[in-house]
């Protein structure tokens, strides 16, 4: 996925999840924050980030913070960009199997998933994708904050899968330099424990890294998942 307007600047604060105070050529502007997840290891002031003019010169916040400085690399923090990319993603090829149909926002009895797919070979699926953020040493964990939707969705996932259905999760993981995934167990640990669920039931879990620069990211390397 390619950016365009992309300038530089230096976070400030946070006054509430919506927005961000930020220093662009010296001035301080308000921007909107494309996430609206804790971000508290990755929004630190003096960071530099990474903004995107917006289209609209009338909207009421003229830019978008869509990724961050952290130890040298780029972390992305739009949380819209996890359905987009994986979506180009699987239908290039990503999953291995080429796809006849991709549907995006599908309901399934009483719920709805990301996505709806069918492979040429026949099998049909549904897919959530989840967009992670929150590194530590190496190690990339899911979520960053208790997400009682997170474990509905996982719930979900299994009773499709019980059904006949393929069924997967997609950790998106905003950045590039990761050697693990693991669901946060300390932040929330029915998420954990359901993700532990989902697997046993043969639901997919997949993690997947991505190459990020300031004005683009697409999904790279699978990333081990542990348990």
């Amino acid at each position: 996925m390619q950016y365009h307007n992309i300038i530089e600047g230096v976070f400030v604060s946070r006054p509430n999840r919506f927005v961000a105070h930020v220093l662009i050529n010296g001035q301080q502007e308000i921007c909107h924050v494309k996430n609206t997840g804790r971000c508290k290891e990755l929004l630190i002031p003096g960071v530099r980030v990474w903004l995107q003019i917006a289209d609209n010169p009338a909207r009421k916040t003229l830019y978008d913070v869509i990724a961050v400085e952290k130890n040298g690399q780029v972390v992305n923090i739009d949380s819209q960009v996890p359905n987009k990319i994986f979506s180009e993603w699987v239908q290039s090829g990503g999953l291995g199997e080429e796809l006849s149909i991709l549907k995006p926002e599908q309901v399934w009895g009483k719920s709805r998933f990301d996505f709806y797919f069918e492979t040429k070979a026949g099998q049909k699926g549904y897919a959530e994708v989840k967009g992670a953020t929150l590194e530590q040493e190496g190690a990339c964990f899911f979520p960053d904050a208790p997400t009682e939707r997170g474990v509905k969705h996982l719930k979900e996932l299994i009773a499709c899968r019980q059904q006949g259905y393929r069924a997967m999760v997609c950790f998106v993981i905003q950045m590039e330099k990761v050697h693990s995934f693991s669901p946060n167990e300390v932040t929330h640990p029915e998420f954990a424990r359901t993700l532990r669920q989902a697997k046993e039931n043969g639901v997919e879990i997949l993690a997947q890294s991505c190459v990020v620069k300031p004005d683009k990211i697409y999904i790279g390397k699978a990333v081990p998942v542990i348990l």
